[in-house]
């Protein structure tokens, strides 16, 4: 089975530039913000808030600050941060799907099977379960060829 390139159709990037620009803006700005030099900023900004306190005499409106920012940051990075487990989350089922469509053994019935409902979900997680207990003690009864003797 030889390989196929994963080529998009033509235009695809042109198709919606507005979601094309959101997808490139979120996962800038999710590297971006995941790193540990935005987390030593916003320690940094934190920071400089907290010394600030007797100079505004901890304020009302000192507080209201700290509590506006972090609100309206968090608002935001909730949008960001879901965009791009989404695009992850989608990406590494495509994967899993192609794999599990390329192996003769495996059960190709299990390609979407993000999209089944719960209960049929829990079904099958039994099933493996049990499928890995039966293969446990089929290993415990017959140990590698290779396995060394223990002492």
């Amino acid at each position: 089975m030889s390989a196929r390139p994963i080529v998009p159709p033509a235009g695809a990037e042109l198709r919606h530039p507005a979601t094309n620009l959101f997808r490139i803006f979120a996962e800038s700005a999710a590297r971006a913000l995941g790193s540990p030099w935005a987390f030593l900023i916003a320690f940094g900004g934190i920071a400089i808030w907290a010394l600030s306190g007797p100079y505004f005499h901890f304020s009302q409106t000192w507080q209201m600050l700290i509590n506006s920012v972090t609100t309206s940051i968090t608002f935001l990075m909730v949008f960001l941060l879901q965009s791009t487990q989404m695009r992850d989350t989608k990406a590494l089922h495509l994967k899993l799907d192609e794999l599990l469509r390329a192996v003769n053994e495996a059960r190709t019935g299990l390609v979407g099977l993000e999209r089944l409902p719960d209960e049929r979900l829990k079904e099958l997680a039994d099933e493996f379960t049990e499928i890995a207990e039966q293969e446990r003690g089929t290993q415990q009864e017959h140990p590698p060829l290779d396995a060394k003797p223990s002492p």
